[in-house]
C-alpha cells in the first residue's frame, strides 16, 4: 500500500472517529437531547454559535455536540492542536479528494480486523521514522515498478504473519 494511501487512510480514520463517536454514543443512549442549560459554561462557550438554534437541532445532534464538546475540553492542548490540523486538512480537500478518502476508508473498514491492525501498525512505524527516513522510503517506493511494488507488499505481508 502506498505511503500516500496510508496517510490518507489515517487522516480519514481520524476524521471519522472524531465525528462518529459522539453520534454512536447518542444512539446508544436512546438519542435523548440535551438542553442548553444542561451544558457546562465551558461547553456553552465552545458551542455558542449554536445557542440561538439549539432547541431546533435534532436530539441526536444535540447529544453529539454535547459529547464532542466535553471530549474537546478534556483533550490536552497538543491533542487539540493535532485535531485542529487534521480538520483544517480535511476542509482544504476538494470534493473529489474527500470522496476518494471516504471510498478508501470504507474499503479499509471492510478489511478483516487483523489486516486493519497490520495497516495501523505499519502506519505507526512509518510515523516513528524521522522525516528524512520517510522521504527516503517514499522515494525508493516511487522508483519501484508496479511489479516490484506488488512483490514488496506481498513480502511484507508474509513477514508480519
Amino acid at each position: 500500500m502506498s505511503t500516500r494511501l496510508i496517510c490518507l487512510l489515517s487522516l480519514m480514520l481520524s476524521a471519522v472517529l472524531l465525528t462518529a463517536a459522539p453520534a454512536v454514543r447518542a444512539a446508544q443512549t436512546g438519542g435523548a437531547g440535551v438542553s442548553w442549560q444542561q451544558l457546562s459554561p465551558e461547553q456553552q462557550k465552545l458551542l455558542s454559535k449554536f445557542e440561538s438554534r439549539w432547541a431546533e437541532l435534532p436530539l441526536a445532534r444535540q447529544q453529539a455536540l454535547a459529547t464532542g464538546s466535553q471530549r474537546w475540553l478534556t483533550m490536552p492542548p497538543e491533542q487539540r492542536q493535532q485535531a485542529r490540523q487534521r480538520f483544517e486538512r480535511w476542509q482544504s480537500l476538494d470534493v473529489e479528494q474527500r470522496r476518494e478518502m471516504r471510498r478508501m476508508f470504507n474499503q479499509f473498514k471492510k478489511l478483516p480486523p487483523a489486516e486493519q491492525k497490520r495497516l495501523r501498525e505499519n502506519y505507526r512505524r512509518f510515523q516513528d521514522l524521522s522525516p528524512e527516513q520517510r522521504q527516503q522510503l517514499r522515494k525508493k517506493f516511487q522508483e519501484l515498478t508496479p511489479e516490484q511494488r506488488q512483490r514488496l507488499k506481498e513480502r511484507l505481508r508474509k513477514q508480519q504473519q
